[in-house]
């Protein structure tokens, strides 16, 4: 069972200023090929799982901005840390239709 929901909004410098559009889909990529249950919004990204993973899930999707060629790279991240299980299902279940 997930321990923990962590939000990201990744913001990556471009060099040239160049839309990060591409960037960010690049980091969302990673996050689709880490396997863990995420859920894309317009302004950040949910991942539900294991904290320490998600963590280094965090820590792929910098990596990879530098590696396409981001000079640095903002993470905003929020966490919510629950041990005894979480889901996003828990939270917004009731919202949806």
């Amino acid at each position: 069972m997930a321990n923990a929901l962590v939000s990201i909004q990744i913001i990556p410098k471009t060099k040239n200023g160049e839309n990060v559009i591409p960037y960010v889909d690049e980091a969302i990529k990673v996050i689709q090929d880490s396997g863990v249950k995420h859920e894309v919004h317009p302004l950040e990204t949910t991942m539900e799982g294991d904290l320490d993973h998600l963590l280094k899930v965090i820590a792929d999707m910098n990596n990879k901005m530098i590696e396409i060629g981001s000079s640095n790279v903002i993470s905003q991240v929020k966490i919510l840390y629950q041990p005894t299980g979480i889901e996003m299902e828990n939270l917004t279940g009731k919202y949806r239709s």
